[in-house]
């Protein structure tokens, strides 16, 4: 089945981000015992960030005011981390084919402000039709949360003719649980497997997009 719409992850998809994630992680978590809102013995390192302010959440102690100075960390980290990205190889020849025949949106777990800064900079801010990012969702990726936001803005396109591509497994989770076919670009299998994630096909350079049967030429 040919697809009407694409959603992008944007970091280390369409950006080489140097985004220090394991210092976000870190961050995240010791400000989460500094508000004794978890003990110092949870296993942060197998979380997101977002997976462990979401825990910070499910306390029902997390105030404004913390949950702010969480977030205000967590931007500068992706504000050092995106600041110079380049570009993943050939992403503007394969953006600009496939913009011709598809509503191209992008869904990341940064701050609206970081994320359309580095598109800009790039030079792809154009080629897209919309920017989601951490504001326009109830729960970060791996939550189906932003994708079910975007789905709510197409009525007339329903999930199946969506697909979402993506390096992580969050955007493995996150297109699965909103019933959205997933396509992993350099995708790790044994974290795809870990977290049960099943990819429709996997890539290497976003070219190879363009050879699957998913997409109008």
């Amino acid at each position: 089945m040919k697809r009407q719409g694409i959603i992008f992850d944007m970091d280390n998809t369409l950006l080489q981000s140097s985004i220090d994630f394991p210092k976000m992680k870190r961050t995240v978590y010791e400000l989460l015992v500094e508000f004794q809102l978890c003990e110092p013995t949870l296993e942060w390192q197998g979380k997101t960030a977002s997976q462990l302010i979401e825990l910070g959440r499910q306390s029902g102690r997390l105030t404004p005011s913390m949950e702010q100075r969480i977030w205000d960390e967590v931007g500068q980290i992706e504000k050092e981390g995106m600041h110079g990205a380049k570009l993943e190889n050939n992403v503007v020849e394969v953006l600009t084919q496939l913009k011709n025949n598809h509503s191209l949106v992008i869904l990341t777990n940064n701050a609206s402000i970081a994320a359309e800064e580095a598109l800009r900079e790039t030079g792809i801010v154009d080629l897209f039709d919309a920017i989601y990012a951490r504001e326009h969702m109830t729960a970060l990726k791996p939550s189906p949360s932003g994708i079910l936001s975007i789905l709510g803005n197409y009525p007339n396109l329903g999930p199946d003719d969506w697909i979402m591509i993506g390096d992580s497994w969050i955007d493995g989770k996150a297109a699965q649980d909103a019933r959205v076919d997933f396509i992993a670009y350099r995708g790790k299998p044994d974290e795809m497997e870990r977290h049960y994630v099943s990819p429709i096909a996997w890539v290497q350079d976003c070219r190879d997009l363009l050879a699957l049967p998913y997409f109008v030429s």
